[in-house]
């Protein structure tokens, strides 16, 4: 396979950030899934940044299968991960297939903290996001005093591989370092 230009490179990435599936498609064609994997902005940002800022999950559908999965926790300048941007910018589908991708990083993900020192979930908090930073936190290995993990049996007896969160109260240090409480499972 060839090497993409300079000119190609940057096309690709307004493809990811436009939504542009069949461009996107082309360009993997062309010149394969590890140069659509390594190219970067000047941010570094990756084609996952910029579909994951935008939600285009049929391109993330497409993507994910074929690149290697530590692309999902990769870093741009400001140390924010694609996660970041799909939780900055409020897209429930995008983060649910970012923290869920079979193979990938999975919930640890969430924990990821930018140079603002934000994880994912804070981001959605301080954008004010109350639907994804609720399933975020459900999702959340939670610890507190012997409460059920991920995949561990709830009270209920229910083995599903979530937590029966209904009635947990739990606080979370939210972007300005102030103690924030939320109750998971409430209707």
């Amino acid at each position: 396979m060839s090497t993409p230009t300079t000119d190609e490179k940057d096309e690709f990435l307004l493809s990811c950030r436009y939504g542009d599936l069949d461009d996107v498609k082309q360009f993997v064609a062309q010149f394969g899934s590890d140069a659509a994997a390594e190219i970067r902005d000047d941010n570094g940002n990756t084609a996952l940044h910029m579909l994951c800022g935008n939600g285009h999950a049929d391109l993330l559908d497409y993507l994910l299968p074929i690149i290697p999965p530590v692309l999902l926790s990769a870093r741009n300048s400001s140390e924010s991960t694609p996660l970041h941007w799909a939780a900055v910018n409020s897209h429930l589908d995008v983060v649910k297939k970012l923290v869920q991708f079979q193979g990938g990083p999975g919930i640890d993900l969430i924990d990821i903290k930018n140079a603002a020192g934000r994880s994912p979930l804070a981001e959605a908090e301080l954008a004010g996001w109350d639907e994804g930073a609720q399933w975020l936190v459900q999702m959340m290995k939670l610890d507190p005093g012997g409460e059920a993990k991920e995949g561990e049996v709830d009270d209920a007896g229910d083995d599903d591989g979530a937590l029966n969160a209904a009635g947990i109260e739990i606080e979370i240090e939210d972007a300005d370092g102030q103690m924030a409480k939320m109750r998971i499972g409430d209707p």
